[in-house]
């Protein structure tokens, strides 16, 4: 893998790069680097500020990576008027970069560090929407239920991990811990992890997804209790008679379904 040595070299290449393009009128670090907060593996995450047309430049700084830095792939994330492009370069460097129209360039959370160009005033990122959060915990603890009657192991195991990571997220937000993508989960409290850790799918068999299932169902509710009392009011009674059925389950009866989710 990269050296540090090799991600330095690659950011001094990518921002002298920018400063001689009369397209870009600002850069800026964002993630870990702009707040001094990197480690040895941390990745590049670089916002250009773009004056004209932003797929000119985009297609002309991708023929760049590739020719000039040894780019292996790249793919985009949607980000509204702005398009974000993530590079694998050789020895597993990973470079975001995020090509914004001119009006756009300015931060939207605390990690953000202007390297040249005029910061204008954006609307921050918005959090996760609570109540949806809590909308998918309820329906896929019902739906990992329904595959384990179907004999859908895989797709079990899919609906509960899926709703421990939603757990996660609704822990961070009460905490006002980062949300995204777990990064606030090894600051969440030990206790907690320590319950959640147990909601883990060790085997894909009816004996252990049934486990699995009630566990994170009993984690879920318990977290809901913290994050959204009012609403577990209403639905915890419904979750604790899906747990209870669960844990009672031996392995199901019945041939295997072959429709619906």
């Amino acid at each position: 893998m990269f050296t540090v040595a090799d991600r330095t070299g690659v950011r001094e290449r990518l921002l002298a790069y920018a400063e001689a393009d009369d397209a870009i009128v600002g850069a800026a670090y964002t993630g870990s680097l702009a707040v001094d907060a990197e480690d040895r593996w941390s990745d590049t995450d670089l916002v250009l500020a773009v004056r004209g047309d932003l797929t000119t430049t985009l297609d002309r700084w991708t023929r760049w990576l590739y020719e000039k830095l040894n780019a292996q792939h790249h793919w985009d994330l949607p980000a509204g008027a702005s398009r974000i492009r993530v590079f694998l370069l050789s020895q597993w460097i990973e470079i975001d970069l995020t090509f914004a129209p001119e009006g756009d360039f300015g931060p939207r959370g605390p990690q953000w560090r202007t390297l040249f160009g005029q910061e204008q005033p954006v609307d921050s990122f918005s959090l996760p929407d609570r109540n949806t959060l809590v909308g998918l915990v309820w329906h896929h603890a019902l739906h990992a239920r329904l595959c384990i009657h179907r004999n859908r192991w895989w797709q079990a195991e899919h609906w509960i991990s899926a709703m421990r990571d939603h757990v996660i997220t609704l822990a961070s937000l009460r905490l006002g811990l980062p949300d995204s993508y777990a990064k606030g989960a090894h600051l969440l409290p030990d206790e907690l992890m320590a319950d959640m850790e147990a909601t883990l799918v060790t085997s894909t068999n009816a004996s252990e997804l049934n486990r699995a299932l009630a566990v994170t169902i009993a984690v879920a509710t318990d977290e809901l209790r913290r994050s959204a009392p009012e609403l577990a009011t209403r639905i915890g009674p419904m979750l604790a008679e899906l747990a209870d059925e669960t844990a009672a389950s031996g392995p199901p009866a019945g041939r295997r379904c072959s429709h619906g989710r």
